[in-house]
């Protein structure tokens, strides 16, 4: 799935998306060897960007010829894509090389931002308080547990990341999981990036990493009750795809591991979870619009899942559920486009035995559910603000809970333990920083527990946000987040501004807080988000209205949002710029393409800019799951309206405004040649003599680079970019030729 920094299965933490993390190298003067073959130079400041070749290749369908002279360089084998990528790596170094002083500068601040020795709230999971913490100097946490009831014996280590990590240049943790019993620990990691997990086993009582691994996962697995049968989900090595649930027994060899279900409708990816009661296993099979659950008894891991309603082609239904007590809760889209809440006994869980608990509201989406022996726990999102909502079992009180602050994000925390009186939650805004707080279910009360330290002088009452309204081509109003510093900016359209914008796959953007960020705004930038259409922010008809062959509105509606921040004095006309990452990427090619003279830079991550080539393509990992956003090209309308806004096919000769692009040679989700295609096309036909520039990170894949210092790196580079544009470090520079 071509999404932004995350996929079904796995979910980054919102300073992920704050850090910008996008693929990249930076290790000073790396690249700045000019005896380059790839790299001619007569000087070392005289640059030549390279020029890709251009190789026959035509693509043909309904009747369409589509000439595409930089198809090869999909060849990742050959030894010629390498020297070319390292090539445009060498330029971009060169090119940047006056701002190099400022990455160094912004990486200091960045990191002197960050308490170095940090650890995490701990939460409570089967007798036991789990943590992870962080010592100084090292880019991965510790992983520790200590027993509630039983101080004496102190804390114990499970998995020192750092370690685990060292010998490699990639290193993703994956999931992790306790036995029932306490004595066994799985977890998984991708040392490559392209999310092809290996589950690594560990006895917690005699520290011994065992011999059971097994590779080709998507990176976490459960345990079922008799603590020594693991159920895991199969990614397919080629296209990528969860399809596959086993059962391993721990100590035995994973080549006899028991095929308990297999996704074989290509268009679905499946999942395997445990409910919050732990005693059901479910398997989840999921498309963009439909799902299927199957479930069956923990403690009977040898026995056959049964269905728990049958997946609703026409109806395209989604949903999820949940146990506690007696019942199954359903999240459920079943004549409710914003989803309801029903309920229904363990035995028969068809559709018609369900009844309603909470119902449909236009104006809410409700989004998850957290079952607790005292309440239900709704997570709800309205007018775009995500909230939390709880309401006693026997309907006696139903109330939201109250934050300081009127535009902010709160979400569901850690909350292993059904019985606990309280419920955990995440909290943060534009200017507060990720914090956690505890709701006590019998007081009423908010108890914070931890805020993110922000070192180095941080003041949140030196920040101011808003919310803001744009109005689109077709009469909608569109929210848009707006953060700066008053004592840096005034709003008179002076200020450089950088809006930021996603809009795809139902995901929302919302106002998250970003200690990084702050180096833009204590040095004038104001920064806007654009919750334009495709996400969800503003309930699931945001997320319709902006896919398909609607797919125009959400670029549309990021440029209103850009030209409404300009007339109401957010942003200087003359320093606009926008980000925007993998979907988010397309954005940016999009609305490059469409208004060119409106942006004095973009920054496109990991972008998806080769639409129809990647979606006629379904041996390309992850594309058979594109149908529903996008459209299936092989439908003839589908191809001429993806055709209309697809990058790269739209690159003309024309001016278009500074470009940094960045991609991941191991890129499992947007392939690198898609972006490599893109600026060798761009570089081949526009007529101005702005900046161009490809960053390719040769170890890295659709998150950029492992480790919290080294992504820091990447953020000071686009950070660098942005500052130097907005200062016109590089204008009038006859030094760069043909850029």
């Amino acid at each position: 799935m071509h999404t932004g920094y995350c996929e079904q299965e796995m979910t980054l933490s919102r300073e992920m998306f704050a850090n910008l993390v996008i693929s990249a190298d930076h290790q000073q003067g790396h690249f700045l060897n000019c005896t380059l073959n790839h790299l001619p130079m007569s000087a070392p400041n005289c640059l030549t960007p390279p020029v890709a070749e251009k190789k026959p290749h035509v693509h043909i369908a309904h009747g369409d010829h589509r000439d595409d002279p930089y198809y090869w360089l999909r060849e990742r084998e050959n030894q010629q894509v390498i020297d070319w990528l390292n090539a445009e790596n060498a330029y971009t170094e060169a090119v940047l090389a006056p701002i190099a002083g400022l990455r160094k500068e912004l990486l200091e601040e960045m990191t002197g931002r960050i308490r170095q020795d940090d650890s995490t709230v701990p939460f409570a999971d089967n007798g036991y308080l789990y943590r992870q913490f962080y010592l100084t100097g090292k880019e991965f946490p510790i992983l520790a547990r200590q027993k509630i009831e039983d101080d004496e014996k102190g804390e114990e280590v499970l998995l020192d990341v750092s370690s685990r990590a060292e010998p490699h240049p990639f290193y993703q943790l994956g999931g992790w999981s306790i036995s029932p019993s306490n004595t066994h620990m799985v977890w998984g990691e991708d040392i490559v990036g392209r999310r092809r997990f290996e589950l690594k086993f560990k006895d917690l009582q005699t520290g011994e990493i065992l011999p059971d691994t097994i590779p080709d996962t998507t990176g976490s697995a459960v345990w079922a009750a008799d603590g020594s049968s693991v159920f895991y989900t199969y990614r397919d090595p080629e296209t990528l795809r969860a399809c596959k649930i086993f059962r391993h027994i721990m100590g035995t060899d994973p080549a006899t591991d028991i095929e308990v279900y297999v996704e074989h409708d290509e268009t679905y990816y499946t999942t395997i979870t445990l409910t919050s009661s732990r005693r059901y296993l479910v398997i989840c099979s999921e498309s963009t619009l439909a799902s299927e659950c199957r479930v069956l008894e923990a403690a009977n891991p040898e026995g056959t899942f049964r269905i728990f309603e049958p997946r609703d082609y026409p109806g395209k239904h989604e949903y999820e559920i949940d146990h506690i007590g007696d019942h199954w809760y359903i999240r459920t889209n079943w004549q409710a486009e914003n989803f309801r809440l029903m309920r229904t006994g363990l035995q028969s869980t068809g559709r018609d035995s369900w009844t309603e608990v909470v119902g449909h509201r236009p104006e809410v989406l409700l989004e998850g559910m957290v079952l607790l022996d005292k309440a239900l726990v709704l997570h709800e999102r309205s007018e775009g603000i995500s909230d939390l909502r709880v309401r006693t079992w026997d309907g006696s009180e139903d109330y939201r809970i109250e934050f300081p602050e009127e535009v902010h994000l709160a979400w569901p925390g850690t909350n292993r333990e059904q019985s606990s009186g309280f419920l955990r939650i995440g909290y943060q805004s534009l200017t507060s920083p990720v914090s956690v707080f505890d709701w006590h279910l019998d007081h009423k009360r908010l108890e914070l527990r931890k805020e993110q330290e922000v070192l180095g002088g941080f003041r949140k009452e030196d920040y101011d946000s808003r919310r803001v309204y744009a109005v689109a081509q077709d009469g909608e109003r569109i929210p848009v987040s707006v953060v700066w510093r008053p004592d840096q900016v005034r709003i008179d359209g002076t200020a450089p501004l950088l809006l930021y914008g996603y809009g795809s796959y139902g995901l929302s953007m919302d106002p998250w807080f970003s200690s990084t960020r702050l180096s833009l705004l204590d040095r004038g930038f104001v920064f806007a988000i654009a919750h334009i259409r495709g996400g969800q922010e503003l309930g699931r008809q945001w997320y319709e209205s902006g896919k398909l062959k609607s797919k125009m509105n959400t670029f549309t509606d990021f440029i209103a949002c850009a030209t409404t921040l300009l007339e109401l004095g957010y942003g200087n006309p003359e320093r606009l710029f926008a980000f925007g990452g993998s979907a988010g990427g397309l954005l940016m090619g999009a609305v490059m393409n469409l208004r060119p003279d409106l942006w004095k830079g973009i920054v496109a991550a990991v972008p998806f800019v080769d639409v129809l080539t990647t979606m006629l393509d379904d041996t390309i990992p992850l594309t058979t799951f594109e149908y529903d956003e996008w459209g299936n090209p092989a439908d003839p309308e589908y191809y001429t309206y993806m055709k209309s806004y697809s990058p790269y096919d739209n690159v003309r000769s024309e001016a278009y405004p500074n470009l940094l692009v960045t991609t991941g040679l191991h890129d499992s989700q947007v392939q690198y040649w898609e972006p490599a295609k893109w600026v060798a096309r761009l570089r081949e036909l526009k007529t101005d003599k702005n900046l161009l520039l490809l960053h390719t990170d040769m170890e890295a894949g659709h998150g950029g680079k492992s480790g919290r210092f080294e992504q820091l790196r990447e953020t000071a580079l686009i950070y660098a970019f942005l500052i130097g544009l907005a200062r016109d470090m590089w204008k009038e520079n006859s030094d760069i030729q043909g850029s």
